[in-house]
């Protein structure tokens, strides 16, 4: 069964605001579960959207989500380039 890349991307929209929101709500809390959970949800998302546009129009988004949970760093999503700089 092929996934629908528009409602994947409606999905991935969605999972973006309620990443926001998360962060917004517990600007002040000590208690992260919330926006860990939020930042699940978008992962799986956007990876949702990626495969969606890979089985529908065999192609993929530039980003790139580093799975590797071994410390916390702001660069979980990075975009790939195929040209380098000379």
């Amino acid at each position: 069964m092929t996934a629908d890349p528009r409602a994947a991307l409606d999905r991935l929209i969605a999972a973006f605001e309620a990443h926001l929101r998360a962060l917004e709500n517990t600007r002040n809390s000590d208690d992260d579960s919330v926006v860990e959970r939020a930042y699940e949800i978008l992962a799986d998302a956007y990876e949702a959207y990626d495969e969606a546009l890979g089985e529908t129009f065999d192609e993929s988004t530039p980003l790139v989500i580093d799975d590797d949970d071994d410390y916390d760093d702001d660069d979980d999503i990075v975009l790939v380039d195929d040209e380098t700089d000379s």
